[in-house]
Formats: structure tokens, sequence, C-alpha cells
């Protein structure tokens, strides 16, 4: 996939962005979290950054995914990836199902909102029970006339406390676990929705993860997305994007970890010359940035056939598992090559080393996409009947 001038100045808008307007703060919301969201969407959504392959007819640039993808590596370069999560949880995880599948009313009401900038969207999808395994979730959406009444809890919510709406994913039929749940729009200020105290977390320590309890919350159906019991299908397709603005999120922070690294290797010396001129390091180094290029060239490839509607689950599913692991690789490495310096809190590569061990448990683990690659390759055991 090539690149337009169009991607170029996307790139750099979204970049410019970073610059100037987190990094700046950066470390004063890592130290007190979590970051302003309200403040932060508002000043992405003036710029057109959070409706970027959202329609047109509801404040989005209607620009193809490939731009998103461009914007979600932009990002990368964040140094508070929390911050840069939470924002792709309004873009690309909270809000695909709804652009794409929910009524001209319901995109009216909380998907042009979430756009300009001015509702802060969450997906409440993860159960205590039910992680990776989505079809295990025990939330009920009973039905009582025009509205549903969910009770249930969700687990591990990002944007939860900043959030003004979920899109939450609940049972609303006893048949089976693939065919019996809906994606449903709750917003936060209803009747018996309680998000619960702030999680105190390993990394993306800037954004706000957060318990959330329903507890007979009362919301009309007109409020579900697309049609009853179609959430499960919904929200694996609305997985797909996920995965791949994670793959594409991941990319700069990587690149940033090596080049940062090349710095410091150059500048300190031992043994009578910088650490660089060891051959173990720049060869290493170098061997890091090679699979960085390999996981860009899988992801570039994968949203090309995304873009033409050919079904990608196997190459997001693999672009997925190949950017949580290699994060952690490429963070590990660096830190190593940084010495005690790379094991204080208080600096960025330790912090990237902390916040990439997120990206092979969100959005379904790396199990999850072993077993996804492994169900499209055809080489699952056999259920005996």
């Amino acid at each position: 996939m090539r690149l337009t001038q169009e991607h170029t100045e996307l790139r750099r808008s979204v970049e410019n962005f970073v610059k100037d307007k987190l990094n700046p703060f950066a470390d004063q919301w890592e130290s007190h979290p979590p970051f302003p969201a309200k403040e932060v969407f508002k000043q992405l959504g003036d710029l057109g950054m959070l409706g970027i392959n959202k329609p047109e007819a509801y404040g989005g640039l209607g620009l193809d995914y490939s731009y998103e993808m461009v914007a979600a590596e932009a990002l990368g370069s964040c140094n508070s990836a929390g911050v840069a999560l939470a924002i792709g949880v309004q873009t690309d995880m909270a809000t695909p199902a709804l652009a794409k599948f929910g009524s001209h009313e319901l995109k009216e009401e909380f998907l042009a909102p979430a756009i300009s900038g001015d509702a802060i969207a969450a997906i409440a999808v993860s159960e205590p029970g039910a992680g990776s395994d989505v079809a295990n979730l025990k939330t009920w959406a009973k039905s009582d006339g025009d509205d549903y009444i969910i009770s249930g809890q969700k687990m591990w919510i990002t944007n939860a406390t900043q959030a003004d709406y979920f899109c939450v994913l609940a049972n609303t039929s006893e048949g089976k676990p693939h065919f019996n749940k809906s994606l449903i729009i709750v917003p936060k200020n209803t009747k018996g929705l309680e998000v619960g105290a702030t999680l105190n977390k390993l990394g993306m320590r800037s954004s706000d993860t957060a318990p959330v309890f329903f507890d007979e919350v009362r919301v009309p159906k007109r409020n579900r997305i697309g049609a009853e019991d179609q959430g499960f299908m919904l929200q694996m397709m609305q997985f797909q994007e996920e995965r791949l603005w994670g793959a594409a999120n991941a990319i700069c922070g990587m690149e940033l970890s090596i080049k940062e690294t090349i710095e410091y290797c150059r500048e300190r010396q031992t043994f009578g010359q910088p650490l660089i001129d060891n051959q173990s390091i720049h060869f290493r180094l170098a061997e890091l940035k090679t699979e960085v290029e390999c996981l860009k060239g899988l992801l570039y490839t994968t949203c090309e056939a995304y873009i033409h509607g050919d079904n990608v689950m196997q190459q997001a599913a693999m672009a997925k598992l190949k950017a949580g692991r290699l994060a952690r690789e490429v963070t590990d490495s660096c830190l190593q090559f940084f010495g005690g310096t790379g094991y204080m809190l208080d600096t960025l590569i330790n912090r990237r080393y902390r916040d990439s061990r997120l990206i092979s448990i969100g959005g379904g683990t790396d199990e999850m996409m072993l077993g996804i690659i492994a169900k499209t390759m055809d080489i699952l055991p056999k259920r005996k009947k």
C-alpha cells in the first residue's frame, strides 16, 4: 500500500498535535492521572481527528481506513501511551459498530458528539469472568416492553470514569452464546449505572480504567446497535478495527525506543568506547528494526485488504499478536541496553516497557489470537459429536 501526500499531511498534523498538546504534559498525567480527556478530546474533535473514517453526515471526514491507521501510528509518538489508548477507544473500539450499523437517530445522538469531541465513549465488553471469552459474559439486558433492563458488571473499562456513554455487550436472549447478545448504548447518567474506583495498573497509567456496575439499568431498545441478538458478530467486526489500531499504534513507540536507545548507546562510554560499538548491541538493534518493518508490511497489506472489503480476521489477529510480542521484545532489549538507568520508573523506556505489556492482553490475548489464526488455518482439533 502506497501512502499519498494526504496521508503524509495527516501524519504530520497528528504528530504536531502530540508534540504540542500531549507530550509537554505526559509526565504530569502519568504521575497524577487521569489525563483531562474532555479537554483533549475536544481539541482533537475540533481538528477532525476523532472521525477520520466516520461518515461525513455526522461530522466525520469520510476517509478510508488507511487514514485512520496512519493517525493511529502517529499517535504512537505520544510519551504517554495511556492517552493514545483512550483516544483509540473513542475512535476504533467504542464507535465503529455504531457508525456502521446504528440507526440514524442513534448516530445523531451519540456518534456525532463523539466525533466532535463533545462526548467520551467507552466500550464495555470484558467482565471478571469473561475477558477474552466474550461468549461467556453474564451481563443481561432483559426485555421489558420498549426498554431493556440491564444488570451485571463490566471490568477493566478504559475511559470509564470520564465517559459520557458506554457501548455495552449484553445477553438479550437464551439462545446460543454467539447468537444471543446485543450491543446497546447506555448513557453514564442512567439510573442504576455506577462506575467503580479507578484501578491501579502496571502501565497505561495516565488513562482511567475502572469497573462498571449495572443494577437494573433501564434504557430504550432504540439504543440498540443493529438487530437484536447480533451483537456478538458486530463486536467481532469491531474487534478487527481495534486490533488493527493497536498494531499500528505500537509501531511508532517501538521505532522511538530503538532510536532513543541508539542515541543513549552512542553517548554512554564503557571500557573506553561507546556502547553502540559493541557488535552484540548494534546487531540486536538492527534485528529489532527489521522486525518492526516486517510488522509494518503485514499491517499495511492487511489494511489495504480491509479497505477493499476482504475478510482480514486472520491477518488482523496476526498483526495484533506480532505487535504485542514484538513491543515486549523491543522495549525489553532497549531497557537492557539502558542498564540501571532503564530500571528507573521515571525513564521513558521504562514507561514504554510497562505500557507495551497491555498489547498482548487487551482486545484479545495472544492465546486468543493464536486460536483465531489456527481456526482460519483449519487446524484446530475436531470436536467429537
